[in-house]
């Protein structure tokens, strides 16, 4: 839906969120063109999805889907790259998608409607018919004199390999990914990532109805898991009286956030929380078989005399990805927006190619409390379905402006040594604010 009136932010902070932020049409397409589409890295996968020369998996920046293809496997100097491309799923002639299979090896990809193809890094190879066809002792129609084949390949994105993950961007003009997302989260993403070999160990994918950006508020918000999920309140995973702390992005659009376990029980953090079950108990306790992992402790970045050793890290890098460590569960989850009030939510469970076989069955019973039908996760989707209907509801008229109360920890924007704070939310707004020009 679209308001009828004129779109203003009446506050100077981002302490209250206007709801139609999430509901108007017009300003979703606006968020397109200069999130997704513009000065932004989107994540598209894992390298480790296609590890062998022709390898390809479909995936999206925005609503416009794209491809991600391994080109070549062994790097020249020249290459930046890592011999992955990522190419749009449109073709350059009749505007086709072309590719319909999820995931595949091809040596190229060729547009069923005329059959125009492509080689891996997205430049046209061939064409039936371009020089025309003879009949007798002419050669009748063909392309133009001038027609180049250089200048009619596929919409090819600027691409940067991470750790193994790749990003993606429409633009060729936007940073280096390195200053995107700058040396506050980095050591966020090293900690996970740097020096190992990625494995992928399964998908889930569910589509939630609800705007895009209530699921990155959800992973910026550590108000909510204490009260929301019983499995954290209740088992210890993560609860208001953790030590924890909150990291952002020198522009307040990638957070962290910290924390380490505690044993569970009552006290007072649990008095009066419906959701904390002092009696609840697991028939198979290997859903909790937690076992640290010697990369879990690294130099504190905030003091590097000490060091820290989470056990439970949640990294939102604005606009599309979440990378979740929660105790040994490790998964990428990609937001696919498609359209102001739905948008696809893409799980990718990982671990590293030197895990035990132990290791690897443990990674995989935890994802149990995660994904679409999580112990955990389950609460999210159908609490941001909630929070849609309610702006849907109190917007439904067009001149009614109701807007979210976001003031947990004051109306500024810092990081915190807590977690009863929703200063990370107001960090991405004041920032969502200034790139939407509101």
């Amino acid at each position: 839906m679209s308001t009828t009136q004129p779109i203003h932010w009446k506050r100077q902070d981002t302490s209250r969120i206007p709801f139609w932020a999430y509901t108007d049409h017009a300003l979703y397409q606006r968020e397109l063109d200069r999130i997704f589409y513009g000065q932004h890295w989107c994540y598209v996968g894992l390298a480790a999805e296609i590890p062998k020369l022709g390898d390809y998996k479909l995936s999206w920046v925005g609503e416009r889907q794209v491809i991600l293809v391994r080109d070549h496997v062994h790097p020249t100097q020249r290459d930046t790259d890592h011999g992955i491309r990522v190419i749009e799923n449109r073709c350059a002639h009749r505007g086709a998608r072309f590719c319909q299979q999820p995931h595949g090896n091809r040596r190229s990809f060729v547009c069923p409607y005329h059959q125009w193809a492509y080689k891996l890094n997205g430049d046209l190879g061939g064409l039936p018919f371009k020089d025309g066809v003879a009949s007798g002792d002419e050669v009748q129609g063909g392309m133009p004199p001038d027609f180049d084949l250089k200048a009619h390949g596929l919409t090819k994105l600027k691409v940067e390999v991470l750790h193994g993950m790749v990003f993606a961007s429409f633009d060729l003009e936007v940073p280096p990914l390195s200053d995107y997302l700058g040396p506050r989260v980095m050591p966020w993403l090293d900690r996970i990532f740097k020096g190992r070999e990625l494995t992928v160990l399964g998908y889930n994918r569910q589509r939630i109805p609800g705007n895009w950006k209530l699921m990155m508020e959800n992973i910026k918000d550590p108000y909510h898991p204490g009260l929301l999920h019983t499995w954290f309140v209740t088992f210890g995973l993560w609860r208001a009286d953790q030590k924890s702390r909150m990291v952002m992005d020198e522009q307040g659009r990638h957070a962290v956030m910290i924390s380490r376990r505690n044993e569970g029980g009552g006290g007072a953090v649990t008095q009066g929380v419906s959701s904390y079950k002092a009696n609840m108990t697991l028939h198979d306790d290997r859903l909790l078989d937690v076992v640290p992992e010697p990369w879990w402790t690294i130099p504190d970045p905030s003091q590097p005399d000490t060091t820290i050793t989470p056990t439970v890290t949640m990294i939102t890098l604005f606009p599309s990805l979440i990378v979740q460590q929660q105790v040994n569960s490790l998964s990428t989850r990609h937001i696919v927006p498609r359209g102001e009030g739905t948008f696809d939510f893409v799980w990718t469970h990982f671990g590293f190619t030197d895990d035990t076989p132990e290791m690897t069955r443990r990674r995989l019973r935890q994802a149990n409390l995660f994904g679409p039908a999580g112990f955990v996760s389950a609460d999210d989707g159908e609490v941001i379905e909630f929070s849609q209907a309610g702006f849907a509801q109190w917007n439904s008229d067009g001149q009614q402006q109701g807007e979210t109360l976001c003031e947990l920890g004051g109306r500024g924007v810092e990081m915190t040594e807590h977690m009863v704070t929703e200063s990370l939310i107001r960090g991405m707004y004041a920032y969502w604010r200034k790139v939407m020009d509101l």
